[in-house]
């Protein structure tokens, strides 16, 4: 199943650098109008029937600007309101993307999301650890208390190689080009490029939520 999603995701998107980022300038600009800092998704993706309004962030471990959009996402994840749900989408755009995702939801199987998620991007982006490997990951979890047996039940784990294929599906769905970005309510995605700022996503995130609200 990895090899269909290298396979797909490498005819789709060429190469490490030309999707690492956007394209965008990502200083932040005052945004003069709101109907333009978002982007209408042509094919819509169903979000749970449970009433909330659900955020889901689109990101890549090895990407430098989903690293320092990480500080805006936890302290906007910090203060949801109980109508809002968000989560988190790995995109899977070459074999790197591809092993980081799995790494992402070998935490989730694991229950230490919380715990590493911050971590791993500090590990890749300010310790220069790729995370590449499998003994590099190995011992990365081993710090969160992850002993030999249980990692290697995560890595090999049906639910991790399940949860990978319906993220491909679904990111691809989206038809987004880079990361990071935002998805509302599986109808809108909002960019630093939509945006006119990184600084600006989650005040365009929290006017979307309030129009799903209405």
């Amino acid at each position: 199943m990895l090899g269909r999603i290298v396979a797909s995701a490498a005819i789709l998107f060429a190469s490490f650098s030309s999707f690492a980022g956007d394209g965008h300038d990502h200083s932040e600009a005052p945004i003069t109008d709101m109907s333009k800092a978002y982007k209408v998704i042509a094919q819509p993706q169903a979000v749970p029937a449970n009433g909330k309004v659900h955020v889901e962030e689109l990101f890549w471990y090895g990407c430098g600007h989903c690293f320092s959009l990480e500080e805006h996402v936890e302290s906007w994840s910090s203060k949801l309101p109980a109508d809002v749900e968000f989560s988190r989408v790995p995109a899977m755009f070459g074999k790197s993307w591809v092993i980081h995702a799995q790494m992402y939801y070998m935490t989730e199987v694991l229950g230490i999301t919380e715990q590493t998620h911050g971590d791993t991007f500090k590990a890749i982006h300010l310790k220069g650890e790729r995370l590449q490997r499998k003994s590099e990951q190995q011992k990365f979890f081993a710090d969160y208390g992850v002993s030999e047996e249980d990692f290697n039940k995560a890595y090999n784990s049906f639910t991790v190689k399940s949860r990978m294929k319906q993220a491909d599906k679904r990111i691809r769905a989206y038809q987004v080009s880079g990361v990071p970005a935002i998805v509302v309510n599986g109808k809108y995605l909002v960019d630093a490029g939509s945006a006119g700022g990184q600084g600006n996503i989650f005040k365009v995130v929290d006017y979307l939520i309030e129009q799903e609200r209405k």
